[in-house]
């Protein structure tokens, strides 16, 4: 499938969804978990907590509160803290059941962060194109428009870069 990359505030995205980095807990402490909890209010993490834990690779849907979208997807691509490491295979379920949670919530736009990368260590380049690769194979329904996003100039580039070469560009 067709997707882009952006650079910015997942927070301050407008989408059907936005997927939140998260930890099979679902605890929502730093990165872009604390981005989505700070900007959503307090509530989102409640839900999230409630909704907890699960299995490395699974997801939860919430509400999304006072962000602009209908949905928060949390997507486990980490251990909770100490409970391990975060690996390819996490990535590349947490990023594929990120991608049909969507679908079948009917939404038609996603924002996607580099999961398991970032606070939670993998390496950015490698993890990046673990998720560019599902995405590019990704046979979606009603998801029509993906975006995966880059917080700083650095992260930014380093996806842009792996997803022109994931499509061909």
């Amino acid at each position: 499938m067709q997707f882009s990359v952006v650079q910015g505030d997942i927070a301050q995205q407008r989408a059907d969804a936005l997927v939140n980095a998260a930890g099979t807990s679902l605890r929502m402490g730093s990165g872009v978990a604390g981005a989505l909890r700070r900007a959503a209010g307090e509530q989102l993490n409640d839900e999230a907590v409630s909704k907890g834990p699960v299995d490395l690779g699974a997801v939860a849907v919430t509400d999304a509160y006072d962000l602009d979208a209908d949905y928060v997807i949390h997507a486990a691509a980490m251990p909770h803290y100490g409970d391990g490491r975060v690996t390819a295979d996490s990535i590349s379920d947490a990023t594929r059941n990120s991608l049909e949670a969507a679908d079948d919530l009917g939404c038609e736009s996603l924002v996607l962060p580099a999961l398991g990368c970032g606070v939670a260590g993998f390496e950015l380049a490698e993890g990046a194109r673990i998720i560019c690769e599902v995405v590019d194979s990704d046979d979606p329904e009603t998801l029509a428009d993906v975006r995966l996003i880059g917080y700083s100039d650095e992260e930014y580039r380093t996806i842009s870069r792996v997803a022109d070469e994931v499509r061909g560009d």
